[in-house]
């Protein structure tokens, strides 16, 4: 099928850059490195850049799982096609429904922390600026994300590579300025136990402190759904996924371990977010205007980030839609740009709605935690169960295809590295580093619960009135033909439109 095709997504758009790069950029890593990464200085003190080391090599089982069921199943349903194939198609179906809500949820969470970022530095810097006019700003990289995903993947994709190599650049030339000033202060011992603070001594330090890191590692997986619409998909997607969650988590560390030797491994604990113990007090302090392009960097990254979790979410709610387990308009296709056109409308108005009504409800601030906790509690949720798809899938294929350590072992570290971090996501208090949730932050978990529960009802509605529509979950469309018979031969009389409808 051509790239031109009326059947589906453009075919041989983009190549291994884009996606590298759409991974790298939901991976947000400016933003994880400035926010994310630093709330686990709490627990890791100076010992924190272990913690991130630690954190990577746990991320890896995943992304290895990942990138191996990428390989052999490219299909934009990506984590709802893994599951179906190496469980069930019930599962590959809720883990979709799940998903394609969180990512949705993604982009209104990154135009908050454009918003807020934005309007509190123009407030330090011109104190005539109002703190709270952080709206317009929001509104304006909702625009921006809207016409990126208009004009088709390759625009889409290019964009998010541009965005991703400056905030890169910006941090990594940082990084190497800091461990330049830091001197004689430079030590290996940050990678040791002897720096967390005396709350959280030794080894316990270190491991809270990477269940927190962890967090920041979400997002390797958001090449797999562009599979359909890239050249050699199946080495292609294999390569971007693990080089991703690798070159990030290397970013991690190397970045970490610059500002604790800089700012002091003794005082790291005390480092944060936001003040002047953070990248951007850091920056103002001591290196001048550089803290603008420090400040430039997150911002660009909470924009990468939305544009690339909107690429995931359409082409996911796509793929559903095709197969009719979702409304077929999220399944119109743009005549010329083969962009799912009208999921991105969707998209766009779920963004603005979230933004403008979560965050003039509560606050930004809030609006961003409570996103956050429903986003993070459900794609870990999706980590572990693609772990389980892996082996599986693999399990299934039999002796030739499977490898135990590949296939085996690293599922099931991957699934006990992401335990914890699923608990402290949803601040259930099994370990004593788990801070439980208040209100409204605390709805996260009665908000998964009620769309999961939502996506059981509609699981068995079509269970019920169309069951060869569930099967249609473990389809991968690139290997197999679109059929040309338009019934549904367990819905007689029922149009089937397999292939992508468009306008």
């Amino acid at each position: 099928m051509s790239g031109e095709s009326g059947a589906g997504l453009r075919r041989d758009a983009i190549g291994l850059r884009e996606v590298l790069f759409q991974s790298i950029t939901a991976m947000a890593p400016a933003a994880a490195v400035a926010a994310s990464i630093p709330s686990g200085a709490a627990f890791a003190g100076g010992s924190l850049p272990l913690a991130v080391l630690i954190a990577l090599v746990a991320c890896l089982f995943t992304a290895s799982c990942v990138a191996e069921l990428a390989r052999e199943l490219p299909a934009a349903g990506s984590v709802s096609t893994y599951a179906a194939q190496g469980l069930h198609p019930v599962v590959g179906f809720l883990v979709g429904w799940g998903y394609v809500f969180v990512e949705a949820l993604v982009p209104p969470l990154l135009l908050l922390q454009l918003g807020f970022t934005t309007a509190g530095t123009l407030h330090q810097e011109w104190s005539s600026y109002p703190a709270d006019l952080w709206w317009p700003w929001a509104l304006a990289g909702a625009a921006v994300i809207a016409a990126a995903g208009y004009f088709g993947v390759r625009a889409s994709a290019r964009f998010g590579t541009v965005l991703g190599v400056f905030e890169i650049l910006v941090f990594l030339v940082f990084a190497v300025w800091l461990i330049v000033r830091a001197g004689s202060h430079n030590t290996l011992s940050v990678f040791g136990t002897s720096h967390t603070p005396d709350g959280y001594q030794g080894v316990s330090g270190v491991f809270a402190g990477s269940v927190y890191t962890v967090l920041a590692f979400a997002g390797f997986e958001a090449a797999a759904p562009l599979a359909e619409e890239t050249r050699d998909p199946r080495r292609t997607m294999h390569r971007a996924v693990l080089g991703a969650a690798l070159a990030i988590g290397l970013f991690y560390v190397l970045t970490t371990y610059a500002m604790t030797v800089y700012f002091g491994p003794e005082r790291f604990a005390g480092f944060g977010a936001s003040g002047d113990a953070s990248w951007e007090g850091v920056a103002r302090a001591s290196f001048g205007l550089f803290w603008v392009l420090v400040f430039l960097a997150v911002v660009n990254s909470a924009v990468a980030n939305a544009n690339a979790c909107a690429n995931v979410s359409t082409r996911t709610a796509f793929a559903l839609a095709r197969i009719r387990v979702l409304p077929g308009l999220f399944a119109v296709l743009h005549p010329r740009y083969r962009s799912p056109v009208a999921g991105i409308g969707v998209q766009s108005a779920v963004a603005v709605g979230a933004v403008l009504g979560l965050g003039l409800g509560y606050d930004p601030v809030t609006a961003f935690l409570l996103l956050a906790t429903v986003i993070v509690t459900v794609v870990i949720g999706v980590y572990i169960v693609v772990n389980l798809a892996c082996a599986g899938y693999f399990l299934r294929r039999g002796r030739e295809a499977l490898k135990p350590v590949r296939h085996l072992l690293l599922p099931v570290l991957g699934i006990a590295a992401f335990v914890p971090a699923l608990l402290t996501a949803a601040g259930l208090p099994v370990f004593d580093f788990v801070t439980e949730l208040t209100a409204p932050v605390s709805y996260a978990g009665p908000i998964v619960g009620i769309w999961m529960a939502a996506g059981l009802v509609v699981l068995v509605v079509l269970m019920r009135r169309h069951p060869g529509r569930m099967a249609e979950t473990a389809r991968v469309h690139l290997d197999e033909p679109a059929p040309t018979d338009s019934t549904d031969p367990a819905d007689p009389g029922d149009p089937a439109q397999n292939g992508a409808t468009h306008r």
